[in-house]
């Protein structure tokens, strides 16, 4: 965890990658494909263009301080969750606070019936895109009709010209029970595993960085597959606490849904390379609830349909790298 907001002096090389779950990032106008009628002005939420541009604001305002306290400059690699369309993509990156910030994006529309896609924001001075696309997790409810939950997007790119593969994940949630769903993330990670072994038939050792709200906790199945199977490291382990700790709450449980897990090899100090050097939540006092019942967790914009103001109802994660020059 992260409390200063304050800048302060660091190594020249030194870049964060950080994972920002932007709750329901909806612009308000209707689109008939998805089901985004309570996010417009007459819906349940009355989702008004005032409050989209108030949200787009808080949020653009904290992805420029993720991990401040470690580097002084936002994230070289951001991915998202719950953003609608390119359009609200486009309306967070004209923000004020991130405008003179080289930032490009990636996005696909999934299936997800409600229209809450993953994307990934990245630096175009630092971040050199090869190849993108998205991956389509094939999922079947307990009744075998089919979840239409978010893809999983792929981005193979060089970050200062060292080659990384970046997925970016919003797994099928825990609506159902968790333990009545859980097959359907052990399905997502697998699908990880298999991506992660064909880039391993042309690559000796590639760089691995799997972000994103994977709706498990770094002790759960799915995650433990990334473990084994991708041989990923998840720094997020021992950061999750869950009776004071976590990037989210539900009920009076902490849960650290959000996570960043690299590979081994970001554990070596060869020159022009990169070196994992540590990962955090970022729950600065501006995203917490003030007081109430609630105080201390994530300021969010909504509470069902109650308008709150807030920023999200998660807290945004991040893991510092250094290159080696």
């Amino acid at each position: 965890m992260r409390f200063s907001f304050f800048k302060k002096k660091t190594k020249k090389q030194r870049y964060s990658v950080a994972f920002y779950n932007l709750e329901n990032l909806f612009d308000p106008e209707r689109n008939t494909k998805i089901l985004d009628k309570d996010y417009t002005p007459n819906g349940a939420k009355k989702w008004t263009m005032e409050r989209y541009h108030r949200k787009l604001y808080k949020l653009s305002k904290t992805i420029f301080k993720i991990g401040e306290e470690d580097h002084p400059y936002p994230p070289v690699l951001l991915g998202v969750a719950e953003a609608e369309n390119k359009s609200v993509f486009k309306a967070l990156l004209e923000t004020k606070a991130l405008k003179d910030i080289d930032y490009g994006f990636i996005h696909y529309d999934s299936p997800d019936e409600r229209g809450i896609d993953t994307g990934l924001i990245y630096r175009k001075r630092f971040f050199n895109v090869l190849h993108s696309e998205p991956l389509t997790l094939m999922v079947d409810n307990a009744g075998g009709v089919r979840d239409t939950t978010r893809d999983i997007l792929y981005v193979k790119g060089e970050l200062n010209k060292e080659l990384v593969h970046v997925f970016v994940n919003h797994w099928p949630s825990r609506r159902d029970g968790g333990v009545e769903t859980e097959y359907k993330r052990v399905i997502a990670a697998n699908e990880i595993v298999q991506k992660v072994d064909i880039i391993k038939e042309t690559e000796l050792d590639p760089n691995i960085i799997v972000m994103g709200d994977f709706n498990d906790d770094p002790s759960s199945k799915s995650m433990q597959i990334l473990k084994s199977e991708a041989a990923l490291f998840n720094p997020f382990e021992t950061l999750h606490i869950p009776e004071t700790t976590g990037s989210s709450v539900y009920g009076n449980k902490w849960n650290m849904f959000d996570q960043i897990l690299v590979s081994n090899s970001f554990f070596n100090y060869q020159k022009n390379t990169h070196s994992f050097d540590n990962a955090a939540i970022f729950d600065h006092k501006s995203l917490k609830e003030k007081k109430g019942k609630y105080k201390g967790s994530p300021y969010r914009t909504f509470v069902s349909d109650r308008y709150m103001g807030g920023y999200s109802d998660h807290f945004p994660v991040y893991a510092m790298f250094t290159f080696n020059s």
